[in-house]
């Protein structure tokens, strides 16, 4: 199987372990991530406001590539990258003459945006279209004794138009992805909340009171990693921990990795792949003590 596949800039600088662990995992499954050509920003975030459509012009655009690739879907890993691209695609389609506006304002590519495109977040892909029980079949790694929480924060669950579970206020597809990994799933009830997001730029104190509040909420639940998929959110609940630390000196560290990584881990690939390098908090002694080892 081969999907259209949208990295957006995070997973290209850093975020390459939530990519490189997307692609490996993907492929171990079956399945060929082809990775958009000549793809820009999604635009970071969706512009609320109706009268500014300018803003749109970036999604729209993203979305006309995968239309060029002769592709009716889009598999998305970023938290925001999707919420983005799936709000605006939404708009489009329920204003053609919007839709018109942006293709006149783009009148310099080849072809015109359709609206035909369908937006997918790569959690959604792999329980719909792959199946978690296919997932189980290719398990080697014993996960069995590892407590992990899912970590939705915002942008995957609101509005309801976009929300990868029907139950935005207690979402349960990344508990039974946990579980399909042979894991324990640990629900909490700060695993909706937001993370601080962009307030870690000019706030870093704010989002550091915000990112404890989060892990310590985990961590009485016997939290021993939690997972996931927001580039933005894993900064603030793994990086913020190095402030943490110096304000509270008794936190105990918890790992904060992306789905991806999990997946991998729990079909035996490679450390190299999977990219625990680049996580703050690394979760190899966590492995090693649980007695869960990936192949070097």
């Amino acid at each position: 199987m081969k999907v259209a596949y949208y990295p957006g800039c995070s997973l290209k600088s850093t975020a390459k372990n939530f990519e490189e662990s997307a692609v490996a995992s993907l492929q171990n499954l079956g399945v060929q991530m082809q990775e958009l050509s000549r793809w820009n920003c999604c635009g970071t975030v969706f512009s609320l406001a109706s009268d500014d459509l300018m803003h749109h012009v970036a999604p729209i655009r993203v979305l006309l590539r995968a239309q060029e690739g002769d592709s009716n879907s889009l598999i998305i890993l970023c938290s925001m990258c999707y919420h983005t691209l799936k709000l605006s695609n939404i708009r489009v389609k329920q204003n053609p003459e919007e839709l018109e506006k942006l293709n006149n304002l783009m009148y310099k590519e080849e072809t015109t945006y359709e609206g035909k495109v369908t937006v997918h977040h790569l959690l959604t892909f792999l329980k719909e279209e792959i199946g978690f029980e296919k997932i189980k079949e290719r398990i080697k790694v014993d996960l069995s004794g590892l407590k992990i929480a899912p970590y939705y924060g915002c942008l995957l669950l609101r509005p309801k138009e976009v929300s990868i579970d029907p139950n935005m206020e207690n979402p349960l597809i990344m508990s039974e992805f946990i579980q399909a990994l042979g894991a324990v799933p640990v629900e909490f009830a700060h695993k909706t909340e937001c993370c601080g997001a962009y307030l870690t730029v000019g706030n870093k104190d704010l989002v550091t009171e915000r990112a404890y509040e989060i892990l310590e909420a985990t961590r009485r639940r016997g939290t021993e990693m939690i997972l996931t998929s927001c580039p933005l959110c894993q900064f603030n609940l793994d990086d913020r921990q190095r402030e943490i630390k110096k304000k509270y000196p008794e936190f105990e560290e918890v790992p904060v990795l992306y789905f991806t990584q999990a997946l991998g881990l729990s079909m035996g690939l490679d450390q190299q792949v999977l990219r625990f390098d680049l996580n703050w908090v690394s979760p190899l002694a966590l492995l090693e003590e649980k007695h869960i080892f990936a192949n070097r």
